[in-house]
C-alpha cells in the first residue's frame, strides 16, 4: 500500500487484485452539498457501482484545483471524476460555473500532455440522484477499463511537456 499526497490530501492506493484481470484507480471529487449526498444515498439504497473508486469529499467543486488532477494522474491514478451540483443549485452560487470554466482549461492541458481527455470528466449530480451516481461510476470505470492503463509521459516522476520549438 502507498499513500499519494494531492496537495494535503492524502490518499490510499492500493494494489490492483490480480496481475491479469486490470482494475482501473479512479479518484472522484464529490462536493459536499449535492454529489457526495448523491453518493451516499446510492449506498443506503443499495445501488451497486464498482468499488474501485476513491471518494474525496470537498465543500464545493470549485475547490478542486488543477493540480490536484494532475497529480493525481501523476500518481497512477487512471481516471478522475469531478462532480458538483446542477447549475443554480450549488450552495456557493456560482461554484460550479467556475468549475466548468477551470477544468475546460485542464482538459485542453491533458490532451495536450498526451493523457486521453476522456480520463477527466466533470458532472453534476444532486443529492436526490444515487442511481445516476451509480450508473456514471459504472459507465466511467468501463470507459476507463477499455482505454487500459494510464501511460503517461514521465520523466524523474513529474509530468513534464515537451516543446517542438523550431530553430530558425
Amino acid at each position: 500500500m502507498n499513500l499519494l499526497n494531492l496537495g494535503g490530501i492524502m490518499l490510499l492506493k492500493t494494489k490492483k487484485a490480480s496481475q491479469y484481470e486490470y482494475e482501473p484507480n479512479i479518484l472522484v471529487f464529490c462536493c459536499n452539498w449535492c454529489s457526495y449526498a448523491g453518493a451516499d444515498l446510492a449506498g443506503v439504497s443499495r445501488f451497486q457501482y464498482p468499488p474501485n473508486i476513491r471518494i474525496i469529499r470537498v465543500m464545493c467543486s470549485s475547490r478542486v484545483e488543477p493540480t490536484f488532477v494532475l497529480r493525481a494522474f501523476n500518481n497512477g491514478i487512471d481516471g478522475v471524476l469531478v462532480i458538483g451540483c446542477h447549475m443554480g443549485d450549488c450552495h456557493y452560487i456560482k461554484g460550479f460555473k467556475y468549475t466548468q470554466n477551470r477544468m475546460e482549461h485542464l482538459k485542453k492541458l491533458i490532451k495536450y500532455i498526451g493523457i486521453e481527455e476522456e480520463r477527466f470528466e466533470l458532472y453534476s449530480i444532486s443529492a436526490s440522484e444515487g442511481k445516476q451516481f451509480s450508473e456514471l461510476i459504472t459507465d466511467f470505470t468501463n470507459k476507463i477499463i477499455d482505454l487500459g492503463e494510464l501511460k503517461i509521459p514521465k520523466k524523474s516522476g513529474i509530468i513534464e511537456l515537451d516543446y517542438n520549438i523550431k530553430k530558425n
